[in-house]
């Protein structure tokens, strides 16, 4: 679409968008006066694009004029206070259209503005004027830069030129701020959507947890049943629903724990060792079985002591399981204070190929690797909540040597 051919209902809609939704000032009636003034404040981005334009043309004013089906606003001022006006009175809205620069020595010579209140002194007496259509990268004209003084004053062509200049800045600014915003918008729809997503995955769960329970306590008595062979095909498939039962009611309870986990956080000063020991507690028959070894170095930090506990436990419990077969297991634990708190937990296992590191702290992501344990793939999503709970972010490495690395970085201590 060329500027000539603007459409209204599209000019229209895009100034609303900029005046406002990005400027936040209200769409009317100036009721009754020809200009009437608003309070807000000016973009500093756009205020140093039109004291620039001002210093470039010699002009005594400057204004950013956006121009809807009926009004004119100025979003941005100098020498003058930002205001709306009819679009009837605007000289801008005369010319915005045109995909070229207007500049005159003495508007009051030119017919298109001689009988206008901003110059036959209505409003004002305008002299020397110039405005540069504000026409975006889709060829919408949204209003103009327009400078201006109230003595006649000729315009040079490198004055014309640095005004073009200006007003192709004044859109890129209008639109990243618009971009902008539409970011911080969609970025709230997603927050609200996962909110939405885990309530429902909380309510499902929490549904599931009751049947799977009695389908697990039923499978265990029809076993127990003295008229149930224990070797014949019977208790076979009773045996096997009660394993898949318990599978299924520990990936609900994990898909619960998830959805409650990683929303706001407490926190408070805790040492890594006390969160430790009670890891350790937990993990006692694993670290048994594996015959595995943890080492700690403390910190102090200032975190939610049960949502670190619990990631802790994920990471340290997945060092274990997934180390290197018939050799015992060497987790390191390692707290560091700087400008955040970050914990290491270094393993010599099996490792993580580089293009599955990001994918494994997803939801429900399982690498599917021979010799890997049983898993439900929630853990290391559940760790990537908390860690952006408390601010922060959970990166996967490999180790020197082989293993994995994960680092976690828990925001700063307050």
């Amino acid at each position: 679409m060329s500027v000539l051919q603007v459409h209204e209902v599209a000019l229209q809609e895009l100034a609303r968008q900029a005046v406002l939704q990005e400027y936040r000032l209200p769409y009317g009636e100036a009721d009754g006066l020809p200009v009437e003034k608003r309070d807000y404040e000016t973009p500093p981005e756009l205020l140093n694009l039109v004291k620039l334009a001002v210093r470039v043309s010699g002009m005594d004013m400057g204004v950013i004029n956006i121009i809807t089906a009926d009004q004119q606003h100025q979003i941005a001022a100098v020498g003058v206070d930002a205001g709306v006006c009819s679009r009837e009175d605007s000289m801008c809205s005369k010319v915005f259209t045109s995909g070229a620069i207007t500049a005159l020595a003495d508007a009051s010579q030119d017919p298109r503005f001689a009988e206008n209140p901003f110059v036959n002194g209505g409003i004002a007496e305008v002299r020397s004027y110039a405005s540069v259509p504000l026409v975006t990268t889709a060829g919408y004209a949204l209003g103009a830069l327009c400078v201006f003084s109230l003595r006649v004053h000729p315009f040079t062509p490198d004055q014309r030129e640095g005004l073009e200049i200006l007003a192709r800045q004044v859109v890129e600014v209008l639109e990243l701020q618009f971009k902008t915003r539409q970011l911080v918008e969609a970025l709230e729809v997603v927050r609200r959507s996962n909110e939405d997503l885990a309530g429902f995955a909380a309510r499902v769960s929490h549904d599931l947890k009751n049947p799977l329970t009695a389908i697990l306590g039923y499978a265990e008595l029809s076993e127990q049943d003295d008229e149930v062979e224990p070797s014949g095909p019977a208790a076979r498939y009773f045996s096997i629903i009660r394993g898949s039962a318990s599978r299924m009611l520990t990936t609900v309870e994990e898909v619960l724990a998830f959805s409650r986990i990683g929303g706001a956080i407490t926190r408070r000063p805790v040492r890594l060792s006390t969160m430790m020991n009670s890891v350790l507690q937990d993990v006692l028959p694993l670290t048994t079985s594996y015959d595995a070894v943890v080492t700690v170095q403390d910190a102090q930090l200032d975190v939610d002591q049960a949502q670190v506990t619990a990631l802790l436990q994920n990471l340290v419990s997945n060092a274990i399981k997934y180390s290197t077969p018939d050799t015992p297991p060497r987790i390191e634990v390692i707290g560091h204070v700087g400008e955040t708190q970050v914990l290491r937990i270094i393993d010599h296992g099996k490792g993580i190929d580089p293009e599955d590191r990001q994918r494994v702290l997803e939801p429900l992501v399982r690498l599917q690797r021979d010799g890997d344990p049983a898993g439900s793939g929630i853990g290391l999503a559940t760790c990537a909540r908390i860690a952006t709970a408390h601010d922060g972010l959970i990166s996967i490495t490999g180790t020197p040597g082989g293993g994995t690395t994960v680092t976690v970085d828990l925001g700063p201590a307050s």
